[in-house]
C-alpha cells in the first residue's frame, strides 16, 4: 500500500505533535522541520482540524496542537481519514469508478481484505507510540 503525500505529512504532523502533546507548534516550524512546503503543510493542518484531530490557536503564542491526547488516536483512523479521498483502486471509488471488469472482477474483494488487514495492523498503535522526538535546536520562538 502506499500513503499519498498527504496523508505522509498528516502522521508526521500529528507523530510531531505527540511529543510534547502540551506545546504549541506553527506550520511554518514544522514544515521547516521537515522540509516541506508551507502551503501543501498547511492544507494538511487544516484538514486535520476539520477532523477534529488537531487544534489551533491564534495571536502570540498560537499555533497547532492535538485535540486529543496521542494515547487516543490511533494510527489507523488518521490513515482512514486522511485516505478517505484517495481510492486504492479504481472501483474502490466513492461512485464506483469506471472499472470494465465488474463484475466479474474477483480482484476486488481480495483488495479489500488486505485493506482491512492493512488497517486492523495500524489500528493497534496510537499517534503517542510513534512520537517524533522533538530535540531540534534550529526551531526557536
Amino acid at each position: 500500500m502506499r500513503l499519498a503525500a498527504f496523508s505522509d505529512f498528516g502522521l508526521r504532523v500529528m507523530m510531531r505533535l505527540a511529543d510534547n502533546p502540551d506545546a504549541m507548534l506553527t506550520t511554518g516550524e514544522i514544515a521547516k522541520e521537515f522540509n516541506i512546503s508551507y502551503h501543501h503543510l498547511t492544507k494538511v493542518v487544516q484538514d486535520l482540524v476539520r477532523g477534529g484531530f488537531l487544534q489551533t490557536k491564534h495571536g502570540a503564542g498560537g499555533g497547532i496542537s492535538l485535540a486529543r491526547s496521542p494515547q487516543s488516536v490511533t494510527l489507523g483512523e488518521v490513515v482512514r481519514y486522511l485516505e478517505q479521498r484517495h481510492a486504492l483502486v479504481e472501483c474502490f471509488r466513492q461512485d464506483g469508478g469506471d472499472c470494465r471488469l465488474m463484475p466479474k472482477c474477483r480482484l476486488k474483494s481480495r483488495l479489500h481484505k488486505a485493506r482491512e488487514a492493512f488497517f486492523a495492523s495500524l489500528d493497534t498503535s496510537t499517534i503517542a507510540d510513534c512520537a517524533y522526538p522533538g530535540d531540534h535546536p534550529e526551531i526557536s520562538r
